[in-house]
């Protein structure tokens, strides 16, 4: 841990004050980031140190704890690098080509060839190409725009036809035989079976009769409480704990303290004495009987209650004519020259297969009669005697190494951030005579004499603190909470 003390500086306890080492930094809680800015300039001398603050949120504490906002310091390591300041690099010298001269005789124009074409000659020929091949087709009424459909054809051949064997121009006639039917009567139900229903009135006489108007009942009828005066201490406001930040002085050394010092204390309950008015004797109520209520009235009695009697009405009936088929009507087809029985009727249906002859358009083509062809003629090369410089040797190159140099630079790094947190802490709230005697004893008892076990801190007890601390390896700086805690002292 880093401890950055100021020796301009010293620390006070409740009623003696004594003067120890160099107090720590103390730093409020305002300009705290300046100075954390500032000692990290001065510790790294680079940017400042980062910063955690852990004192947004109050410690969990009980009653009489005290907490005292604490700056830990940010922890630095030096680290030596070596830095390039001249990378390696290498100088380049150029040699250069070696040339001879010497007499070649260079060619100024290759050999070719010239080349000369002749235009392709064509005849004309004339072809007939068959557009439409001839078919035969099945038509109505001769139309060939109207064919056959595959229903008609099949009644041909149901006729007794061989579609297969009939020849071009052939025409086949479909005729048919009215269905047959058969005339009688039926009789038939116009109007169902009834009844009719004859209704003999009720027979009443008058008489006189008592009426129940209003049944008997009772009535409840309230009887007030009674109520009395008594006095009573009632609870105006509980016992509590808050923070404060009053009569919490500093009776422990902290190191790196903001100086923002908070006490857990407990405020007692306050009570108030209040009259009020309590029931003696409850109320209650008092039932009374109400007696039932007559009216005599004229009443209709039932002498012959009302009759019926039913008469039966018979159903009516009438006859007509029927017409029932008992042969459904024939169609069968023949040939166009072909007569049929006097009872047939044409239905104006005629199938006939016809030729349709094949359709050709005449076509006029060029075709090749001498291709183009071409005369190749052989065009010799031409050369000149020049002098002409010959490459003896080719450029070249030397390279030479520099080497790279370098600085050793040190700097500080950051390894952890500086810290704001709270930390609890020995004050006048919380260092009660009980606390100081158990000290007392407890020095005694290691063997480090604290004076008389009085409860009250002396010069004698601060020595036997600081002779205590010392020997044990602890923090120096007066009571603290790992000097009491190494005596098992409870606070």
């Amino acid at each position: 841990m880093h401890r950055v003390r100021s020796d301009n500086l010293s620390y006070c306890p409740v009623k003696n004050t004594i003067r120890h080492a160099p107090e720590p930094l103390l730093v409020n809680t305002r300009t705290a980031p300046l100075a954390l800015a500032a000692l990290a300039v001065l510790v790294t001398g680079q940017v400042r140190a980062q910063e955690i603050d852990n004192t947004q949120i109050l410690p969990d504490a009980k009653p009489g704890d005290c907490f005292a906002k604490v700056i830990t310091p940010a922890k630095f390591t030096t680290r030596s690098e070596e830095v390039v300041v001249q990378e390696a690099s290498e100088r380049v010298e150029a040699i250069p080509a070696e040339y001879e001269t010497i007499e070649r005789s260079v060619v100024v124009q290759e050999s070719s060839r010239e080349i000369v074409a002749s235009a392709v000659e064509f005849d004309e020929e004339v072809e007939r190409v068959e557009l439409r091949p001839a078919e035969s087709l099945w038509t109505m009424q001769g139309r060939v725009d109207a064919p056959a459909s595959p229903g008609a054809l099949d009644g041909i051949e149901r006729s007794g036809v061989d579609l297969a064997s009939v020849t071009p121009d052939s025409c086949f006639r479909e005729y048919f035989t009215p269905a047959e039917y058969r005339s009688g009567e039926r009789r038939v139900l116009v109007k169902e079976g009834s009844e009719r229903i004859e209704v003999t009135p009720a027979v009443y006489e008058t008489v006189q009769e008592r009426v129940l108007v209003k049944e008997a009942s009772s009535q409840v009828v309230d009887v007030p409480a009674v109520y009395r005066t008594e006095s009573e201490s009632v609870l105006v406001e509980p016992a509590r704990s808050i923070w404060k930040t009053e009569g919490c002085g500093l009776v422990e050394r902290v190191e790196n303290t903001t100086g923002d010092v908070m006490c857990l204390v407990e405020v007692p309950a306050r009570y108030e004495t209040l009259t009020k008015t309590v029931l003696d004797k409850p109320a209650t109520t008092k039932t009374i009987s109400v007696p039932a209520e007559y009216d005599t009235i004229e009443v209709k009695r039932l002498v012959t209650p009302a009759g019926e009697k039913r008469v039966e009405i018979e159903p009516e009936y009438r006859t007509v004519q029927t017409r029932t088929k008992i042969a459904d009507a024939g169609f069968f087809w023949l040939a166009k020259d072909e007569s049929p029985d006097a009872e047939a009727t044409w239905s104006g249906q005629e199938a006939c297969l016809v030729e349709r002859p094949a359709e050709f358009e005449t076509v006029t083509r060029q075709i090749v009669a001498k291709p183009a062809v071409t005369e190749i003629t052989e065009v010799p090369a031409r050369y000149r005697t020049m002098e002409v410089a010959r490459l003896v040797a080719p450029a070249n190159e030397r390279r030479i190494e520099i080497p790279a140099r370098t600085k050793t630079v040190t700097s500080q790094v950051q390894v952890a951030p500086s810290r704001l947190e709270w930390r609890k802490v020995l004050c006048e709230a919380n260092m009660t005579p009980r606390i100081i005697s158990s000290l007392q004893r407890a020095l005694q008892r290691e063997g480090f004499d604290p004076g008389p076990i009085d409860g009250v801190i002396g010069q004698t007890t601060m020595r036997a603190i600081e002779r205590y601390q010392t020997e044990m390896e602890l923090d120096r700086g007066g009571i603290t909470y790992e000097t009491l805690e190494r005596l098992k002292i409870r606070s």
